[in-house]
């Protein structure tokens, strides 16, 4: 009804405002002063209202909670009776639980004490742990986290390889394309300014002998080769038909054997004559004990072999045609020593591993038949050189008569290996052993340049250059150690400075000299980088 009132007071207000007598006039000021009055009289009222109805909502409220209250005592004594009328019903019937009604209200009230306290306990353990997981559960997911972290490691570095990979093949691509980029142009400039390819059978009616010759001649050899074979024969030609030749003088530049003012006969022997004199002079320059200078040696075996008035015209003629013949082995390894751009112990040591090499393959032929086995002679190439890599000891086989369709039962002469033509020439099988020996020499030395990191103008010191040996080659020996290292700063082996001395780090010299001394010497690995089996 309260609410109603305002209403009324509203209807009761606008009435009067429209039903006034007509031809009365009001004034409008106060008409609208009246209204201004009525509507504050109208929130006052209603503000007083609103008051009244929040405090019988607050009065209300709390009753409210009164009864609440009382209803939670009045279950609790409804409870309580209901237990002690339990408890009464118990005590009028002892035997039938067989116990004191006293003890089983105590029990029953330490169980329900005993069920609160859990009841708290288990509210607490719920609230600290709701939300740990068993040990069981942890532990599985621990190891399965762990697993997972492995092979993310594990993906992490195959990631890496293959990403080092990857800028590998892309580093190796750019370097194609400009490798391809190069030929290209050199091919260009080739198609450009090359003549056409010529026709190397129009020699076989020039040379000695014919097509058959030729043929002979011209055999496995590349184009290069074949000009070489060319000259020599051109220049054979030449020789034979000179009768003199004239003397060098005495300048400091020409070799002492060389030495001689006038006109020096020409002897003008056979290519065969030439290589039986220089196979001789080896074979007393190896026996010889009282090693002189290998220039001088050689004059004077010329003297003692055709007298001093003939040995300066066999020391000229020599000369001319171990200096023409570059194809053949044995004059062209003995012209490299008589002017020093090789050492003789690069000859000798070479004969020497041959030898040794023809001795395993003699003591391997139990039979002494003079045959082996593929397998055989593939042993005895492994024992041999042992730190040949496999294509390596391949090459070897198949210079030897091995092809893709021989098998290890199959035999072979050894002893054919180690024959020589009349003219000196070896068989395939020896050229493939001196071609490694040269390559692996290259390799070798390069693998010095890089340890060393120095370019070829650069100066290197003894101690240097002896870690870098050490490096690349674990296996020398004190011995053999020095004897590299005379070679490269042309210091006798007496007059090396020893490790650890003082004027050792004073001992330097440019790397390309170094480099070009060993290069002469006989200088080969002696043993794997690292120390391990070889394989």
């Amino acid at each position: 009804m309260a609410s109603l009132k305002p209403q009324q007071l509203s209807f009761t207000t606008t009435s009067r405002t429209h039903l006034r007598p007509l031809g009365v006039t009001i004034d409008d000021s106060l008409l609208t002063e009246t209204k201004s009055t009525q509507k504050r009289k109208l929130s006052q009222k209603r503000k007083t209202l609103v008051t009244k109805l929040r405090k019988n909502l607050a009065e209300e409220y709390l009753h409210y909670l009164s009864e609440r209250d009382a209803r939670k005592i009045l279950i609790a004594d409804l409870n309580e009776l209901r237990y002690q009328r339990e408890d009464m019903s118990l005590a009028q019937y002892p035997g039938i639980w067989g116990e004191d009604p006293v003890k089983l209200t105590v029990a029953l009230k330490m169980a329900r004490q005993d069920l609160t306290r859990m009841q708290m306990e288990l509210n607490t353990m719920k609230a600290n742990f709701g939300d740990v997981v068993p040990r069981r559960d942890f532990e599985m997911q621990e190891k399965t986290n762990k697993d997972l972290q492995e092979q993310l490691d594990s993906l992490k570095d195959d990631y890496e390889e293959v990403r080092k990979e990857h800028e590998m093949l892309l580093q190796l691509h750019m370097s194609t394309l400009r490798e391809r980029d190069q030929f290209y142009a050199e091919l260009q400039e080739i198609q450009r300014t090359s003549t056409p390819r010529p026709d190397w059978s129009k020699c076989e009616d020039v040379v000695a002998g014919g097509r058959d010759r030729w043929h002979v001649l011209a055999e496995g050899k590349n184009s290069d080769q074949l000009v070489d074979v060319l000259l020599e024969e051109i220049g054979e030609g030449l020789l034979r038909e000179k009768d003199f030749f004239p003397g060098l003088g005495y300048g400091e530049s020409i070799p002492a054997f060389l030495q001689f003012d006038g006109i020096v006969e020409n002897k003008k022997p056979t290519k065969k004559d030439v290589v039986n004199i220089l196979k001789d002079a080896w074979k007393e320059r190896i026996a010889e004990e009282q090693k002189e200078k290998f220039p001088d040696f050689f004059f004077n075996f010329l003297e003692r072999r055709f007298g001093p008035s003939d040995a300066m015209a066999w020391a000229y003629t020599i000369f001319e045609y171990i200096k023409l013949f570059h194809s053949n082995e044995v004059m062209n390894q003995f012209y490299a020593v008589l002017m020093g751009k090789r050492k003789e112990s690069v000859y000798i040591k070479q004969k020497e591993t041959i030898a040794q090499l023809l001795k395993e393959m003699t003591h391997a032929d139990s039979q002494n038949e003079g045959l082996l086995t593929m397998e055989q002679l593939s042993t005895v190439l492994r024992s041999t050189f042992p730190f040949k890599k496999d294509e390596k000891i391949q090459e070897l086989m198949e210079a030897g008569g091995w092809h893709p369709s021989s098998s290890n039962a199959d035999l072979v002469n050894y002893r054919l290996l180690f024959m020589e033509d009349e003219e000196g020439q070896s068989v395939p099988f020896l050229q493939k052993l001196w071609e490694q020996y040269l390559n692996e020499k290259d390799e070798y030395l390069y693998e010095l340049k890089q340890e060393l990191g120095l370019e070829l103008h650069d100066k290197v010191t003894l101690p240097k250059l002896r870690e870098a040996l050490m490096t690349i080659d674990p296996s020398l020996d004190k011995q053999t150690l020095n004897g590299y290292l005379s070679q490269a700063f042309q210091f006798p082996v007496t007059e090396l400075p020893e490790e650890g001395e003082e004027k050792e780090e004073g001992t330097v010299i440019q790397l390309q000299t170094a480099l070009e001394q060993l290069q002469m010497s006989d200088v080969r690995r002696m043993g794997p980088r690292e120390q391990e089996p070889a394989t």
